[in-house]
């Protein structure tokens, strides 16, 4: 039993030395058959790395929140159905490529329901990042500078889901229109991306301020998108 003990930990198989240690302090071992303790040992190593997997996701998302899809607001009056967070929750619209685009007045929940989506994501192994989109811009602006943002659109391209929170807060400078139109581009039919905005979509071609690149832009996110549109007032007002 020792010998045994010592081999899980050398191979780094944490999941099966607790479910050992378990087994053999209650004596299970003399009651559970080689096959059903073998089985149990594998469940606690899959549910284990499962967990790490999801813990190094969501720190590598850097979100903003710490939310959940059961602790979502689905009230009829804001907007937004149980039936439309359970499709999302899915992560069907990840497997398609497909975007999700979230407005409404401030406070009203944007961020959380975005935030929720993407730790979802995580928890089904997809790759998140979650950016404020003007420290996004920021973060562009400055690796230009330094050489690093072929590197830095790399990562965005390669991210299963990526969020950009707090869009259209101030229009797009000069230069920013063509490195989100990169983004978009790169991401187009190919990665998901999540936007959540207190304008409507409708106001989003002034926002990005240059006609063709709004055009191009918002023909790549609108048409295969789904829309979250929420009402009603704000919850922090409310809380």
């Amino acid at each position: 039993m020792h010998q045994i003990e010592s081999s899980l930990k050398e191979l780094h198989l944490q999941g099966m030395g607790r479910a050992w240690q378990s087994i053999t302090e209650t004596g299970s071992h003399h009651k559970l058959s080689l096959s059903e303790g073998l089985a149990l040992m594998l469940q606690s190593e899959r549910e284990l790395r499962r967990d790490n997997r999801f813990d190094r996701l969501r720190k590598a998302a850097g979100f903003r929140y710490v939310a959940s899809i059961e602790e979502i607001n689905c009230e009829a009056s804001r907007g937004i159905t149980q039936s439309q967070i359970t499709e999302y929750a899915s992560g069907a619209y990840i497997k398609k490529a497909q975007s999700i685009l979230i407005t409404g007045a401030t406070g009203c929940g944007k961020s959380y329901i975005a935030s929720a989506l993407g730790h979802q994501a995580c928890g089904q192994g997809y790759k998140v990042k979650y950016f404020n989109f003007q420290k996004l811009m920021l973060a562009l602006k400055i690796a230009r500078l330094d050489g690093s943002i072929y590197k830095l659109f790399d990562q965005l391209e390669k991210a299963d889901l990526l969020i950009l929170d707090d869009f259209g807060l101030t229009c797009l400078e000069s230069g920013q229109q063509p490195d989100l139109m990169e983004i978009i581009e790169d991401r187009h039919a190919k990665r998901s991306t999540i936007i959540a905005s207190q304008l409507p979509v409708s106001k989003w071609y002034e926002i990005i301020s240059e006609a063709t690149i709004a055009d191009a832009i918002l023909d790549r996110l609108v048409h295969t998108s789904h829309r979250i549109e929420l009402k009603g007032d704000s919850l922090r007002k409310k809380m």
